[in-house]
């Protein structure tokens, strides 16, 4: 399979259509089916690492003051359990723990019924542990590369650039300079294997800042490049800034 970053948004997006949401389409019409998919959350940001552990996982509307059809959309695929054992056998050794506790945030569903509207694929969810380091959670991103060649469909789902201070009420709003710079200066990194650059973000200083100002929708970008092999192809899906300062970029590797 190949790995994914899927940038999400502004849940508004999930009632929206528009060439991102036409491209998420067009993506899960031509991927091959995956046995489960593993989405390591931007939206799920913890005290240890955790791995989602259920039938039935819950769907959970992370958001508020949202119309309230956004609010009525069901996506409840199965949990699958079984690869979740698979994955968490691989993993353990890094504190990984399994939970019933969460479910499905916007980070997953919000793409996800896009993609494999269906929702006739397990789903698994990952955890950001906030006591990782920025190439641990890269690492971590490599041990679960093996899980490509089982059919299993890993998918981070975050945004390159993330500054809701700045943002616009127009979701299509002229985007900053800054954000494009730094969202074109990644996305070349990934096409140029450059993971250094990518593991270092933050010594490119107050763009990064800009850019960059909390990590969590960063991150998933590191276990995506984590499970990227040197020769894969690496197609950009998507690029668009909404907001002017939210990167809407969807990167497929392999």
């Amino acid at each position: 399979m190949p790995v994914l970053f899927l940038s999400h948004g502004s849940p508004m997006n999930v009632i929206l259509d528009n060439e991102y949401i036409r491209e998420l389409k067009k993506l899960g019409q031509e991927l091959e089916e995956p046995k489960a998919i593993l989405i390591i959350s931007a939206h799920w940001k913890t005290e240890g690492t955790y791995l989602t552990y259920s039938e039935s996982p819950k769907q959970i509307y992370d958001f508020y003051g949202f119309p309230d059809e956004i609010y009525n959309i069901k996506y409840e695929p199965n949990g699958g359990k079984e690869y979740a054992e698979r994955i968490y056998k691989e993993i353990k050794s890094e504190g990984v723990e399994l939970t019933d506790e969460w479910g499905l945030d916007h980070a997953a569903w919000g793409v996800l019924k896009y993609v494999y509207p269906k929702a006739n694929i397990p789903v698994i969810e990952l955890s950001l542990n906030a006591k990782l380091t920025e190439k641990e959670h890269y690492n971590l991103g490599k041990k679960l590369s093996k899980f490509r060649n089982e059919g299993i469909l890993i998918i981070g789902s975050g945004d390159i650039v993330h500054n809701l201070r700045a943002a616009d009420y127009d979701v299509y709003g002229k985007p900053y300079d800054w954000a494009e710079a730094f969202d074109n200066y990644i996305i070349n990194a990934v096409k140029n294997y450059n993971h250094d650059i990518l593991i270092n973000y933050k010594d490119l200083g107050d763009i990064s800042k800009l850019a960059v100002p909390t990590d969590e929708h960063f991150l998933p970008l590191l276990y995506v490049i984590g499970s990227q092999e040197k020769d894969d192809n690496v197609e950009i899906i998507h690029q668009s800034i909404q907001n002017s300062s939210v990167s809407m970029t969807c990167i497929k590797i392999g």
